[in-house]
């Protein structure tokens, strides 16, 4: 039973590995709902709806449910607000 196991999580390693790895650098997808998002699709970042700044999505810490948008800074995301 031991060596199945073994075998099993070799595979699954070797199954789930590239496909963590196909992420890096594509462009994620999100829901941005108030206080957090749902990734939608694969990737590891997202646009700035104003500057075009790529922002990993461990980053991303600035958006708008509202209008559906990611902001690279703090400073971005009040001048967007404050816009209207």
């Amino acid at each position: 039973a031991r060596g199945t196991a073994g075998i099993v999580l070799k595979g699954l390693r070797d199954y789930i590995a590239p496909m963590l790895m196909s992420q890096s650098g594509r462009l994620a997808r999100l829901h941005y709902l108030p206080g957090s998002f749902r990734q939608l699709s694969g990737g590891d970042h997202v646009v700035c709806a104003v500057s075009g700044e790529k922002i990993p999505l461990d980053a991303l810490r600035y958006w708008c449910a509202q209008r559906q948008e990611a902001y690279a800074t703090a400073e971005i995301s009040t001048r967007r607000h404050l816009e209207g």
